[in-house]
């Protein structure tokens, strides 16, 4: 779709979000995810869509899928990607190229339940994100990109939704085996 074409679209959203605010919230729809065996699991998307997981073969995965832990740097790099993407559409910036890599640093024993040399828990999650942008536009200064960049990832859902710790609550439901 043509930047103008996504401008246009993103002005009728954000003209029906300002006459009627209530219509921004709504319910995402779910990740559903069923185990296959081993360390596999499956996501499928309401639209049939899947993604196939399974873990290194160090952890006892086969390593012939993609991780979780892949999963959540490819979804925060595609969601600051497409934010960029939609803030240059909507300041009429054609983009002649934009890329996005999400790095982190985790440390696996916490995943493992593995306790460090004082006994002490450790964090399975990342230790931190870095979010690396190359972008070019003709005729566009650097200055203006940085800003652009800057106001496009502010917005992105997934990096605000690790940034702020989203409150996460558990339910679990025992089946018949």
């Amino acid at each position: 779709m043509a930047a103008r074409d996504i401008a246009a679209a993103l002005h009728r959203v954000e003209s029906v979000f300002q006459r009627r605010p209530e219509t921004g919230l709504h319910e995402d729809p779910p990740g559903i995810v069923r185990w296959e065996g081993g360390l596999r699991a499956v996501a499928t998307h309401a639209n049939g869509k899947q993604v196939h997981t399974d873990m290194p073969e160090e952890l006892g995965g086969t390593g012939d899928q993609v991780s979780p832990g892949w999963l959540v740097r490819a979804g925060v790099a595609s969601c600051a990607a497409t934010c960029i993407a939609m803030t240059a559409a909507r300041e009429g910036i054609t983009l002649a190229s934009l890329e996005v890599k999400a790095c982190s640093r985790s440390d696996a024993r916490g995943m493992l339940g593995v306790p460090d040399a004082n006994g002490e828990a450790v964090y399975g999650g990342p230790q931190g994100m870095d979010i690396q942008v190359r972008i070019s536009a003709p005729g566009v200064s650097p200055e203006r990109l940085r800003a652009l960049v800057e106001r496009g990832q502010a917005n992105a859902p997934m990096s605000a939704a690790l940034r702020t710790a989203v409150p996460m609550t558990l339910h679990v439901e025992i089946t018949g085996a």
